[in-house]
């Protein structure tokens, strides 16, 4: 099998061409939790397949590390972009590519000939609680408290696809993250687990973010944790619409235009290299 290794911000996946590659349903997350193992396999958190769809240009079947289907990333589909134009399966540099049955927007800003940085139109963040989701009494989950491990945290809950909670504190660079982290992707109050954004605010325009990624554990970016956390930067008045997310892999820029209610975020996309296993 051939495949592309692909990193956004140091978030990085093995793609494979699910056109030129045939690898039945069943096999998949066996082969995911093989590919992605750093020791034992190529290294990865996940694996992404890329795939021709009919309501879009492609689609893009993403696996977490453990081979458990994920929604969406934001690191991942930029990649996307990069590798359907590098390798031209299109001459688009204005692509759609759907993702659990939901199409995101893509520009493409080509360089000698390659791809090195895209902008994704994101679409609208969820904020209801009951479709993020979080289990919680009102509407939405916004500075809402949460006991972890019997310690009090608050917490905003956003939808980009996939779930999020993030959480605001003074201190992330010294935050035992593997320690807390596998308590709140499995804590009771979210059905479908989730990803967590641990941040501080730097000032109105820069935020340094962590995240525990449901299913892989900590990883040097999350494309979706950046656009989450934007908004709950907004929601709760600590920034403007536009901020650099500074994460361990790298800086994204996301914007949350209210007016419009769309999120963007734009960041590199890099091919680290190829082979076949």
């Amino acid at each position: 099998m051939r495949f592309t290794k692909m990193q956004g911000c140091g978030n990085d996946y093995v793609y494979v061409d699910g056109n030129a590659e045939r690898i039945s349903p069943e096999k998949k997350p066996e082969l995911v939790r093989r590919l992605s193992d750093r020791h034992f396999g190529i290294g990865s958190d996940g694996v992404i397949f890329i795939n021709p769809s009919d309501q879009a240009d492609f689609e893009m079947e993403m696996y977490n590390a453990d081979g458990t289907r994920a929604e969406m990333c934001g690191n991942g589909i930029r990649c996307v972009g990069k590798f359907v134009y590098d390798k031209g399966l299109t001459d688009k540099t204005d692509i759609t590519v759907i993702s659990a049955g939901k199409i995101k927007y893509l520009t493409l800003f080509v360089k000698e000939g390659k791809v090195e940085t895209v902008k994704v139109n994101m679409g609208a963040p969820e904020l209801t609680a009951a479709l993020v989701p979080v289990l919680c009494d009102g509407v939405q989950a916004v500075d809402e408290p949460i006991t972890v491990r019997g310690r009090a945290y608050k917490m905003t809950c956003v939808s980009m696809g996939n779930p999020h909670a993030v959480v605001f504190m003074d201190d992330v660079e010294n935050l035992a993250i593997e320690e807390i982290g596998p308590y709140f992707e499995s804590h009771e109050r979210f059905p479908r687990r989730t990803n967590t954004e641990f941040v501080n605010v730097i000032d109105r325009n820069t935020v340094q973010m962590r995240v525990w990624e449901r299913g892989t554990g900590e990883t040097l970016a999350c494309g979706t944790g950046a656009c989450a956390t934007v908004v709950a930067c907004v929601l709760n008045g600590l920034t403007e619409e536009t901020v650099k997310v500074k994460l361990l892999g790298g800086d994204l820029t996301v914007t949350w235009d209210r007016e419009a209610d769309l999120v963007y975020m734009t960041g590199p996309a890099v091919t680290v290299f190829e082979g076949i296993i």
